[in-house]
């Protein structure tokens, strides 16, 4: 007994180093911190739990070797999404898809259903595509601005966005994390899927009534601020309803369920051929800034800056200045780098064995119906925030609890759908995960910004233990 809590306490150290020096780096640093503040607080804390364990534990350096090169080696098809979206995001807006987007959703969407038409558009996207990052890169960069312009806070826009987003994304069968949570599990994929139904759409349902509410509670911005936006974005921009035809294109490869890389990288390749169209001199302008010679050269120049680099674009008036500057590849790397220093981290939690000593503490709570699906909420919850990746949270959470469950005799449906509700949802509410800083980055706001106001993913683990206590539909085998 004593050498468990011994264990334990060791375990929880890195996590507390790891907490302290975030909450230090966003106090000092701010959103900045995501520069570089918050690798180093990854790394230092990689580097206690390695220390500790080498000391306490005598766990060979090969594991953690081995551990790093794994969980890094898995990120190579999520880093080349992130570059991706990069493309995407700077594309689009120089090719004028996003200014496009802006200025006729000011004219169609209504200020006081804007929030429920954002929540409601990004779900069924997300639902076509099975991903929440595709949906936030293309819709959401679009809904941001339309919001702005409609007089919403940027935090509360991106909350319907990001709540739309993610419950597309917990119930397509297209998502990868539904896959991964029921095929660990051992339950059919359908068979998952209609059981999360249960908690899913009441917290869905709540949401949209959240966001209905607020939308009719503001005022927004006046008729002559929404036309301000529309007329300086039409002045930079050559405005033109076949710039739709690249989110025409992209949604079309989505449909017929191409690879997210290859969706996005054929995505950007129609927003460069848009933007040669209908953007020449924007593009010629951003070409001449950065070298000289022929028309061709200076286009060729133009084409390649809008796809990798960050390029603020001048319309002459600040607010617009905000909207349309574009981020590009090379705006994405800082979040890459977090990802890896994430990945350290939580690669010498699981090869040292502190992920276990640390789900201890909960296992006296786990003899109760209630207690074992509040239990897996929590840690699905807390191993976002301590391994920083919603992937690992799910195997994680699942191999931990996977025999509690059958010990106590519920069918596996409610550990794949408890483990959903938490892992999978919560993931972008932790600033440092790898969700958290894609989203903050891809949106331009700060992941504490949004958090409050990402009403399904906060509710989602609630309902989960709310659904357990009162029993509905969960079955209990004979033991």
């Amino acid at each position: 007994m004593k050498n468990e809590l011994k264990r334990t306490a060791i375990a929880i150290l890195p996590l507390l180093v790891l907490v302290v020096l975030l909450a230090l780096d966003i106090s000092v640093f701010g959103a900045d911190s995501i520069l570089g503040a918050s690798q180093v607080a990854l790394l230092t804390a990689a580097g206690i739990c390695v220390l500790l364990s080498v000391l306490f534990y005598k766990t060979p350096w090969k594991e953690f070797e081995g551990a790093v090169s794994s969980y890094v080696g898995d990120l190579a098809t999520a880093i080349l999404i992130l570059l991706m979206i990069g493309a995407v995001s700077g594309t689009w807006t120089v090719s004028g898809v996003v200014p496009a987007f802006i200025c006729y959703g000011i004219k169609i969407i209504s200020p006081k259903v804007f929030l429920l038409t954002a929540c409601i558009l990004c779900a069924i996207v997300s639902v076509m595509t099975g991903s929440s990052w595709t949906t936030i890169a293309t819709v959401g960069v679009a809904l941001i601005g339309i919001g702005k312009a409609e007089g919403f806070s940027e935090a509360i826009t991106a909350g319907a966005i990001i709540s739309g987003a993610y419950f597309g994304d917990k119930i397509s069968p297209l998502s990868d994390t539904t896959v991964l949570a029921s095929s660990v599990n051992g339950v059919p994929l359908f068979s998952h899927i209609r059981y999360m139904m249960l908690t899913t759409v009441p917290s869905f349902t709540i949401t949209l009534i959240v966001f209905t509410i607020l939308g009719l509670a503001h005022d927004g911005s006046s008729a002559g601020e929404m036309q301000m936006y529309s007329e300086v974005l039409s002045s930079r921009f050559r405005i033109t309803p076949w710039l739709m035809l690249v989110p025409l294109i992209t949604f079309f490869m989505i449909w017929k369920k191409m690879p997210a890389v290859a969706v996005l990288a054929l995505g950007s390749l129609a927003a460069v051929i848009a933007s040669v169209l209908f953007q020449g001199d924007l593009i010629r302008e951003i070409g001449a800034a950065v070298t000289e010679g022929g028309k061709a050269r200076i286009m060729f120049a133009g084409v390649v800056e809008s796809i990798y680099n960050s390029i603020p674009i001048e319309t002459g008036n600040e607010q617009v200045n905000e909207l349309v500057s574009s981020r590009g590849m090379i705006g994405m790397l800082n979040t890459i780098y977090l990802i890896i220093c994430a990945m350290c981290f939580g690669a010498c939690m699981k090869a040292s064995g502190m992920i276990g000593d640390l789900a201890r503490i909960l296992s006296p709570f786990t003899r109760s119906r209630t207690g074992l699906v509040a239990s897996t909420v929590v840690t699905g919850t807390a191993l976002n925030g301590i391994v920083s990746d919603q992937y690992l949270s799910i195997i994680l959470t699942s191999n931990i609890y996977k025999d509690s469950f059958e010990k106590e005799g519920f069918e596996t449906k409610l550990l794949s759908r408890s483990v959903e509700d938490s892992s999978t949802v919560t993931s972008p509410l932790f600033p440092w995960s790898s969700c958290g800083m894609t989203q903050a980055t891809i949106l331009s706001v700060p992941t504490l910004s949004y958090a409050p106001f990402c009403i399904f993913n906060l509710l989602s683990p609630l309902m989960s233990i709310l659904v357990a206590a009162i029993g509905w539909k969960i079955v209990r085998k004979r033991l």
